[in-house]
């Protein structure tokens, strides 16, 4: 597999940043999912220009630390699990990830031991 090309189809909205917080890749479902912010348009564009001053700290927050931010919403009807966190290359933070996942409206917990 060449470049993320294994991303291009996974089922979950998959967008990549580099430090700076510039949109180096989005897979084809965060493409649908942000078409009517610009979609593929986004790609070279700042997470700072998409997000509220309160998202923005947190992105600067994880892009400084390492830390991942994960949490759930809910927007028009659809529940999503949102997990933000950094990637590294040669040891060093080379930008976030973020992950946008449906979630169905029942679904099974399990505590394991």
């Amino acid at each position: 597999m060449e470049n993320n090309s294994f991303w291009d189809e996974y089922p979950s909205a998959v967008t990549i940043c580099d430090t700076n917080a510039t949109i180096v890749y989005m897979n084809n479902k965060a493409k649908l999912t942000f078409e009517k912010w610009g979609g593929q348009k986004l790609a070279g564009q700042s997470l700072y220009n998409c997000h509220t001053e309160k998202s923005n700290a947190k992105i600067r927050e994880i892009l400084a630390t390492g830390m991942p931010n994960t949490y759930t919403i809910e927007k028009e009807g659809i529940k999503k699990l949102i997990h933000q966190a950094p990637w590294y290359q040669n040891g060093r933070i080379a930008g976030l990830v973020e992950l946008s996942i449906v979630l169905p409206n029942e679904m099974p917990h399990f505590v394991r031991s």
